[in-house]
């Protein structure tokens, strides 16, 4: 299956044309022609199955066929709040596989000890959309500015909300114990560095509880992608039984 993203998708015409970049890319670097079929996502949960009236490397229009609302709805919601890495190949290495296993929001973290304290999202929205067309997913997550870490746990939150932190003189339990299948989660993600004392204890005021991914000390973006594939497998494990 061929996917293309179009966050303009209006299936109320009953046509779409490609941008001049989508258009070179199907015809000319797909090879794909008229009658060809194709599928297109808003990002928001519709999948369409679209045919290839004009092939034009400069404007491939299609007729929409068939069209799906919610595809492939998981079950439960996830927002990952995670602090940016002094290397950036990391951050996106985590952006494109939180985005292929499944994840609704990315929350980039401004925390005392950051290592990253400026961050442009336009180059990860681009991550996230080839992950997302790569592991054929109707869902792009939302990626928000970079959020300084006060600012998010005031937030109000419906739903379960834990940090994670290496802090060993404080109990944590283990992420499958928290987070119940089909729920609403926040995760909250350090850096290299950690959370500092003063936010950690802001956390818990807020209703953040610990959370322990294992016995490994990980890295963040390492950590940021266990915490999302653990809840996967917590949601999956329950339909499978």
């Amino acid at each position: 299956m061929q996917l293309f993203y179009a966050p303009d998708l209006d299936t109320d015409t009953g046509t779409y044309l490609f941008t001049e970049e989508e258009s070179k890319h199907c015809v000319r670097v797909l090879r794909l022609t008229e009658g060809d079929s194709l599928h297109l996502t808003d990002g928001r949960g519709l999948l369409c199955r679209a045919e290839i009236v004009e092939a034009s490397p400069k404007h491939c229009r299609v007729e929409i066929r068939e069209r799906w609302s919610e595809y492939d709805r998981r079950s439960y919601e996830l927002v990952m709040a995670v602090a940016p890495t002094k290397n950036s190949d990391r951050f996106e290495w985590f952006v494109e596989k939180a985005t292929e296993i499944g994840i609704d929001r990315i929350v980039p973290l401004l925390t005392d000890r950051c290592e990253r304290r400026v961050l442009k999202t336009d180059r990860l929205e681009k991550v996230a959309t080839s992950a997302m067309k790569q592991s054929l997913k109707a869902y792009h997550p939302v990626i928000d500015a970079l959020t300084p870490f006060r600012e998010l746990v005031a937030q109000p939150f419906d739903g379960v909300k834990l940090i994670a932190h290496c802090e060993e003189n404080m109990p944590r339990r283990y992420i499958g114990k928290l987070v119940p299948a089909a729920s609403r989660t926040m995760v909250l993600i350090g850096p290299e560095g950690d959370f500092s004392p003063e936010e950690i204890a802001l956390a818990h005021q807020y209703g953040f509880e610990d959370v322990s991914l294992g016995h490994s000390r990980l890295r963040t973006e390492t950590a940021a992608v266990t915490a999302v594939a653990d809840v996967a497998f917590i949601n999956e494990s329950t339909l499978n039984n």
